[in-house]
């Protein structure tokens, strides 16, 4: 496996992380939350796509009937509980930042689950490993940042309900993922 094919392929499992990076941007863009997401977003493709190389086609053969399952779910609770946060009354509340805790591990959990697939074929394709996670985790990264950054040029009056969006856009792309692999289940 090349350089380039292995860079196209971090740019392909790069894109979950955008859209969400740009979700969150919406509402969440101080420097230290953009750092904290771009970085988690890059360990968790780095450390998922290593693990599935590791792994091996042992995994897979487990994972693959309900890994969009996971994806659906981890998705479908950040962006629920965006949405719930976004109609709280309460306007001096804090409110929930998705770029700590949980809801971190959870959304770096969400965009990173089809990296453990792309591993396998790493290994599969007898690629230079550590380029390759490397690149991935670095592409990604770089993939989150950019587009918190876009998100955050949004005047704040624009942004006065991003959370609602962001949740809205993440459980919209855990159906994607959810509608994705059942129309390539009903093909084959």
């Amino acid at each position: 496996m090349s350089f380039v094919e292995i860079l196209l392929l971090a740019l392909a499992l790069s894109a979950d992380a955008f859209t969400v990076g740009a979700a969150v941007g919406l509402g969440h863009c101080a420097a230290r939350q953009i750092f904290r997401l771009s970085f988690h977003f890059g360990l968790f493709q780095s450390i998922m796509s290593l693990a599935g190389a590791l792994a091996g086609t042992f995994l897979i053969v487990y994972m693959k009937d309900f890994d969009h399952w996971i994806a659906f779910g981890l998705l479908a609770f950040v962006g629920g509980k965006m949405i719930y946060e976004s109609f709280k009354q309460d306007e001096d509340a804090k409110r929930s930042d998705p770029t700590c805790g949980l809801s971190l591990v959870g959304l770096s959990l969400a965009v990173s689950i089809d990296a453990l697939a792309a591993g396998i074929g790493l290994a599969a394709a007898k690629a230079p490993l550590f380029l390759a996670v490397a690149t991935i985790g670095a592409v990604s990264s770089a993939a989150t940042l950019v587009a918190m950054l876009l998100a955050g040029r949004i005047p704040a009056n624009a942004a006065k309900r991003a959370e609602l969006v962001a949740g809205l856009i993440l459980i919209a792309l855990g159906t994607k993922i959810l509608w994705d692999h059942m129309g390539a289940s009903a093909i084959s």
